[in-house]
């Protein structure tokens, strides 16, 4: 996620979500030693170019190079170009282990810098340091705390004289309120495969881990399985929430960029997604108000848990042309300015404490919802490798494209965990 997913992503997500994948590599722009030029690939699409060009007059005569694509692209190119020596500088990293652009599986085979030395390293709170770091060092600057959940378009909401739901029950009765209006309750652009993820980690937060938070130690001590847990009720509430029309139609025919067109315009009445997302929506609607909501997966809503956890940051090229530079980058990423630049424009929440920043009152759930411990964290962060999200991403296409079913997916993704790192 995106997996802003971690991947997911984030984006992300994550993820994101979106990301820079530089094709030029190191080399593009790079004039040898004394060069002013750094090299960049980042998942922040629609928040790195505003700390770029910080960056940049924050330091006369220095060059950033870089571009953006989508994450799945990203996680592909990325391994390839760190071991062909064509990488960038500085990269986007996820948090933990869980997907092919994570911090543990690009950390240890040596790809990333050991940033243990810099000074915020030690001030990052625990939750988000341990998923910063592959054998007590620290290889990413995470910035940024995300949250997945319901995004709503509130202008929309208005028209449609709807409000948000606290129960599934409502949250069902919302979609069919929503569809008899014609406009849906949710856009959903799964064809891209980080964005299949976001839906079922909002309901598993709720229905797996509020009754059991060890659930994660269970599974790997070998108690408890995907197909054998709650994962397999929040899939089927998934494809509830699909059979009874809370999507517009065909979301396997709908990207991720299509999807945000529809939130943002009042199309559907909201997206389910990472915070991320909201800076890009109100990129295509400055007009419009967007608010992030938990999304309900029982009756109970002081039940109800959201998906929060460190995003998406930044890792140095252990091989990077221009090492100094790359520091200083990730450095001003970490500083309050570069910080609360990136959580503001991505509508999240800075990862240090006292750097300054008013929360946009899009988040106040979710600053409630960390605030009171009703947050879990993205579940592949804590998986054992990146073949574990791979495999439910496709399944859950494939599911979606009556190509496999429920029990099918969490099956495999089991033997992908028992398989280990």
């Amino acid at each position: 996620m995106k997996t802003r997913f971690t991947t997911a992503v984030v984006a992300a997500a994550t993820a994101a979500v979106l990301l820079a994948a530089c094709s030029g590599g190191t080399k593009a722009g790079s004039d040898g030693e004394g060069s002013k030029t750094l090299t960049l690939a980042s998942i922040d699409q629609g928040s790195v170019e505003d700390v770029v060009k910080a960056f940049e007059k924050a330091n006369p005569g220095v060059k950033v190079r870089y571009t953006t694509s989508g994450a799945d692209q990203y996680q592909q190119q990325i391994r390839t170009q760190l071991s062909s020596g064509t990488a960038p500088d500085v990269m986007s990293v996820w948090p933990g282990n869980g997907n092919p652009g994570a911090t543990q599986v690009l950390a240890k085979p040596g790809y990333l810098r050991d940033l243990s030395d810099q000074a915020w390293a030690a001030k990052m709170p625990e939750a988000i340091k341990s998923v910063a770091q592959y054998e007590g060092k620290t290889y990413t600057a995470v910035f940024g705390q995300n949250g997945i959940g319901a995004v709503y378009n509130e202008q929309a909401m208005d028209k449609a004289g709807l409000t948000a739901p606290e129960t599934w029950t409502e949250l069902l009765a919302f979609c069919r309120d929503a569809k008899a209006k014609g406009t849906p309750a949710f856009a959903l652009g799964n064809q891209d495969n980080w964005v299949t993820q976001l839906v079922q980690y909002a309901l598993v937060a709720t229905t797996v881990y509020g009754p059991d938070r060890d659930f994660d130690q269970k599974m790997q001590d070998g108690q408890a399985t995907f197909a054998g847990s709650a994962w397999k009720t929040a899939l089927d509430k998934y494809l509830t929430m699909e059979k009874t029309g809370c999507f517009q139609k065909n979301p396997l025919g709908t990207n991720y960029e299509a999807s945000q067109e529809l939130a943002a315009t009042g199309k559907t009445l909201g997206i389910i997604q990472g915070n991320w997302v909201i800076a890009l929506l109100e990129g295509k609607n400055p007009q419009g108000t967007f608010t992030l909501k938990a999304l309900p997966a029982t009756d109970a809503p002081s039940e109800t848990l959201i998906p929060a956890a460190a995003g998406a940051g930044y890792g140095v090229n252990a091989k990077a042309k221009n090492e100094d530079l790359a520091l200083k980058f990730v450095n001003f990423v970490m500083s309050p300015q570069g910080m609360n630049l990136f959580v503001k424009k991505q509508g999240g929440l800075p990862s240090l404490p006292d750097t300054g920043y008013q929360a946009d009152p899009s988040l106040a759930e979710l600053s409630q919802f960390i605030t009171s411990n009703r947050t879990v964290p993205f579940m592949d962060q804590l998986w054992p490798n990146a073949k574990v999200q791979q495999t439910m991403l496709s399944g859950l296409q494939e599911i979606f494209s009556d190509q496999s079913a429920p029990d099918e997916v969490l099956k495999a993704m089991d033997a992908d965990y028992k398989a280990g790192a």
